[in-house]
């Protein structure tokens, strides 16, 4: 701002003292006329050209003052676009206050999330680390949602250090607070400090307004992106993980083979089959109570008793009292009994399968255990490093195709619970197997 205007005062100085010359040319002109002196008309001709070039060049400046500055904006909005592409980070917003601070007559710039500083840069840097807390005023204005100023004298400034509403040493009384917006939400603010209230005009307030507002739409593009990613990725994971061609094909022949020996059990089994895959594609994203996802897995066991004999599969539950209200993404059980119906039956006898839920404190842990084949433990560490990188997978397809299903689970509840939650898989040779998810904060949830 200062920049622009040295450059109009220039400007204009700079045309004034071409017309004080030029005024003094026509008087030499003028005077070499009268004394017919060639050489002294074509001198003067010849500067009055000059004087005529470089005040047209005088005029077309400010369009090149102009040109510069568009530039200039649009290579900070680019450059902050490049660092905001990961969110709000505190190296990201470190180099994005870096980066406006020469474009503002402030004396220094910070960004926030919505509890602590994540970066600061320029005058009394050392009293803001990334990580401190936020001041009482950027608090009012992450909670209000609108842009603020505020002047202190010297006076407010020790009544509040001694208050502890602000930092003590704090230097730079004034300032402009704008808020982060995404989506509607508040998720942070930018802080423009000046030495001097005066200087917080209109204009200097229509500079962190602008600015908050490109960050605020980068930060909604980032977050847009995110979820479209996240819902994406995990949709088709979802379904790949539910829509086993081997099931289906397995299903409709059973299907199949009863309308022939029992047509009212196929009938009734063609019904659950529909509702079992109306409920997987539509679903797939979807919080519903645990009851719900019980019923969806009681649902496809009962083509596996169909396949296989009501005697060779026997599920039990035991859910904690008030659990089967909690809503949970759907699939999140369903998977693991198929893995254990897939992988763990032995040729003869029946696989106990038993699905327990309980509180731990405030998460839930949800355990699907059974009595099957197992795995050694060679076997048991590829699945759990499939589990937690799928692009891995260096093993047969039947564990590739198990590792993926739990992958997915995994995935899922730490987008819906957060990166406390996850799954552990214990499991030894011929004693089975038992996969436990832990629903990070799920019970606190609950009950609240």
């Amino acid at each position: 701002m200062d920049e622009r205007n040295t450059s109009r005062r220039f400007v204009l100085l700079f045309i004034l003292i071409l017309l004080l010359v030029a005024i003094t040319l026509m008087i030499v002109l003028g005077w070499g006329i009268t004394i017919q002196s060639t050489v002294a008309t074509g001198l003067v001709g010849a500067a009055l050209a000059i004087v005529v070039v470089l005040a047209s060049l005088s005029f077309v400046y400010p369009d090149t003052l102009r040109s510069r500055a568009t530039e200039r904006t649009l290579r900070v909005a680019s450059n902050t676009l490049d660092h905001m592409r990961y969110g709000l980070m505190p190296d990201s917003c470190q180099a994005v206050c870096k980066l406006l601070l020469p474009e503002t007559a402030a004396q220094a710039i910070s960004m926030c999330d919505t509890k602590k500083v994540l970066a600061y840069v320029g005058e009394d840097a050392a009293a803001y680390p990334s990580g401190s807390e936020n001041s009482v005023r950027v608090a009012e204005t992450l909670k209000s949602g609108r842009l603020q100023t505020f002047q202190y004298t010297r006076t407010e400034i020790r009544r509040l250090e001694e208050e502890g509403r602000i930092k003590e040493g704090e230097v730079l009384p004034a300032g402009v607070i704008a808020p982060l917006v995404v989506q509607g939400k508040t998720v942070g603010a930018i802080t423009f400090y000046y030495r001097y209230g005066r200087t917080i005009d209109r204009t200097q307030i229509a500079i962190a307004r602008g600015l908050a507002n490109l960050l605020s739409t980068q930060l909604t593009s980032y977050e847009l992106d995110l979820q479209a990613e996240l819902t994406a990725r995990a949709e088709v994971k979802a379904l790949q993980a539910q829509i086993n061609p081997h099931f289906l094909f397995n299903t409709l022949n059973t299907i199949a083979s009863l309308i022939r020996t029992d047509p009212a059990k196929a009938r009734v089994l063609l019904r659950d089959f529909a509702a079992f895959y109306r409920q997987t594609l539509e679903g797939s994203e979807q919080m519903l109570p645990l009851s719900r996802e019980l019923e969806q897995t009681r649902r496809y066991l009962t083509f596996e008793h169909a396949r296989f004999g009501e005697d060779r599969i026997v599920e039990t539950e035991h859910i904690e009292p008030g659990l089967e209200r909690m809503l949970v993404p759907s699939f999140i059980i369903q998977p693991i009994v198929e893995n254990a119906v897939r992988h763990a039956m032995r040729d003869e006898g029946a696989l106990h399968i038993d699905v327990h839920a309980v509180r731990d404190g405030d998460d839930v842990l949800i355990a699907v255990t059974d009595d099957g084949v197992g795995m050694d433990p060679e076997t048991l560490q590829k699945l759990t490093e499939t589990v937690e990188k799928p692009h891995t997978i260096e093993h047969g397809p039947s564990s590739k195709g198990t590792g993926i299903a739990l992958h997915n689970v995994a995935e899922r509840i730490k987008r819906f619970y957060g990166a406390d939650s996850g799954i552990e898989i214990v499991s030894k040779v011929d004693q089975g197997t038992q996969i436990a998810l832990r629903l990070g904060g799920a019970a606190a949830m609950l009950e609240s």
